[in-house]
């Protein structure tokens, strides 16, 4: 091997091990050690690295195989219910990033094309800078992570078609031989199904074939294999290859070589994304800055605060808790790897000159310098001030206490006072502590904390709980936390509070066959008032709401099958309707005969 490979991987690898450490150790990250390690290697610092480009392309693995394992994580029925924000909020935030971005600068005398690019480049954000920052602050599972994540999905799914946009600003340029528009976009939809038919049909008897040899390192060999052709088939159509490797990780989610898979490929992730950061801090043009720094802080400035107002705008539209809202704007504040591709895109169609490329590239890259820094300054500053000032969870004794309540409103108190009467004492948890404090005055044993965090379930005691009673209002949490206590503690036992007949769908999907839907009972016994109110006697219409209860309650259990099929589901719902109306029908009879009801009065 050439010794200046040897030299130069040596030099790479040190300046990460000296740098990113250093920068860890002060709060900061080690995004933006990996990103000055890379200042100082690249032509504008030490020279070591003359072509960072190179770099910059090889390294990209590293995003490719970051969406690869996020994808591993995410269910293919997590990800439809998350629909709504992908492309809500995600088509949202681009459009009014490219409004405001692209308004701007045709107030400062950009043309239409040009100011429209340059916003449709700035508004895509950098995949790997924000997901090493939710994954570093440990958001992957807070409001902020999640809308983020799908807004940045997103972004992945509409970068094609902003090429093509770019494409018909441009000079046509095309070949003879090249392939037109409706041409790519064939291609493209075409390579997505055969990456869906491929990784669902073919990977799975590949995997046991090679499970039955037990040789591990052709575990590895076969799961980097799948990463690296579904990056080739997406970059040769023209898409993003992370995108492509993010639909196989979703495939593989419910397949029983997930974990297998995750192992094999965590290593290299972490490496490959390390890379990459160093190779965009290499690509920094200091002389650029220094010739014009003014005009590049300018932009930068008016970059970041722009695109932070845009998705300001789209967490008020989309109802986001307003506290969530300044960090949801943090992490997708910068500008992308994408942008990029697009201005240089861009200059190839004549659409954008080079000057104004090569300063656009530079106030992207900067930007992604600057969030790690703004987040320090959000968590230093206004991360109490939006958490309103809430304190520090409890210290939770749990006395032996084998129930614990997730979850103390109107139905959490109702089900405590309930197993308090009959001696069996819970451990109660719930994240408002107004809440926790107006119960503590009437006797509860209540603490204050977050029941999504497992260490705060550990200290409630519930490796040696018996039952878990989910009771918290709003749906995303309680499905979020039966989702990781299901994970953690498959045994145990839940019973989780439904909002209505889909959210028990969304429970079933998850394993949980106990729950009780909010207004269910409430409604049938006003349903039996109704009843007698008209003329029925007290026993009879109790006797229909018992009946109606069993009843509905198999239906439920009789249509989840079909809870995903729209026109199957509506088809059966209207059959058993129909079958309950008989049932009641035949039964008329007996209900109208006269009854005692003085048990009942």
């Amino acid at each position: 091997m050439n010794d200046s490979i040897l030299i130069f991987l040596c030099v790479l690898l040190g300046a990460a091990v000296i740098v990113v450490p250093f920068t860890a150790r002060l709060g900061l990250g080690s995004v933006i050690g990996y990103l000055l390690a890379g200042v100082a290697l690249g032509p504008q610092g030490f020279g070591v690295m003359s072509n960072p480009e190179e770099i910059l392309k090889y390294s990209e693995f590293g995003v490719v195989l970051l969406l690869f394992l996020i994808g591993l994580e995410l269910h293919p029925k997590r990800l439809w219910e998350m629909r709504n924000a992908i492309f809500g909020m995600g088509s949202m935030q681009i459009g009014l990033s490219t409004l405001l971005v692209g308004g701007g600068l045709l107030l400062l005398g950009w043309s239409w094309p040009q100011a429209l690019i340059a916003g449709l480049g700035v508004s895509m954000s950098s995949t790997a800078i924000a997901m090493q920052v939710i994954a570093e602050k440990g958001l992957k599972n807070h409001p902020s992570g999640r809308n983020g994540f799908a807004v940045l999905l997103f972004q992945d799914l509409a970068f094609i078609p902003i090429l093509l946009v770019v494409s018909f600003l441009g000079v046509k340029t095309e070949t003879v031989g090249s392939p037109s528009v409706w041409m790519q976009i064939a291609q493209a939809i075409f390579a997505i199904i055969a990456i869906v038919l491929a990784v669902r049909f073919l990977s799975y008897p590949f995997f046991r074939w090679i499970a039955g040899a037990h040789v591990r390192e052709l575990s590895t060999a076969f799961s980097l294999l799948i990463v690296l052709g579904i990056a080739y088939v997406m970059e040769h159509v023209g898409l993003s290859m992370a995108l492509g490797t993010f639909i196989a990780g979703v495939i593989l989610a419910d397949s029983e070589y997930r974990h297998e898979v995750e192992a094999n490929i965590e290593p290299f992730k972490g490496l490959l994304l390390g890379l990459f950061f160093l190779a965009v801090g290499m690509t920094i043009k200091l002389d650029l800055i220094l010739q014009n720094p003014w005009e590049i802080m300018f932009y930068l400035v008016a970059l970041l605060a722009l695109k932070m107002l845009a998705l300001v705008m789209t967490g008020y539209i989309f109802q986001i808790d307003r506290r969530q809202i300044p960090l949801f704007a943090i992490l997708l504040s910068q500008g992308g790897e994408f942008a990029f591709v697009l201005f240089g895109q861009a200059v190839q169609q004549k659409a954008l000159d080079v000057e104004r490329s090569a300063m656009l590239n530079g106030v992207v890259t900067l930007s992604m310098l600057t969030t790690p820094l703004i987040m320090l300054a959000y968590n230093k500053f206004m991360a109490g001030r939006n958490q309103d000032d809430k304190p520090e969870a409890d210290k939770i004794e749990s006395e032996g206490r084998q129930v614990i309540v997730a979850g103390f409103g109107r139905m959490g108190q109702i089900v405590t006072r309930l197993l308090n009467v009959n001696n069996i004492s819970s451990t109660v948890i719930d994240h408002n502590p107004e809440q926790i404090e107006r119960v503590r005055k009437f006797g509860f044993k209540a603490y204050y904390g977050d029941a999504t965090q497992l260490a705060i379930l550990e200290a409630a005691g519930i490796s040696n709980a018996r039952l878990l009673i989910v009771t918290i209002d709003d749906k995303d949490t309680t499905n979020l936390l039966v989702e990781e206590v299901r994970r953690a503690y498959p045994k145990l036992k839940i019973l989780a509070r439904a909002r209505d007949r889909i959210h028990a769908y969304e429970l079933m999907d998850r394993g949980i066959e106990d729950f009780e839907r909010e207004t269910f009972g409430a409604a049938v016994s006003m349903g039996e008032k109704a009843l007698v109110i008209m003329g029925l006697s007290k026993f009879a219409a109790h006797r229909v709401g018992l009946k109606f209860k069993v009843y509905d309650h198999k239906n439920l259990e009789n249509l989840y099958r079909y809870h995903e099929n729209e026109k199957e589901f509506i088809s059966q719902s209207r059959e058993a309707t129909a079958a309950l109306e008989r049932l009641f029908a035949q039964d008329m009879v007996t209900l109208q005969e006269p009854a005692n009801d003085e048990s009942w009065g």
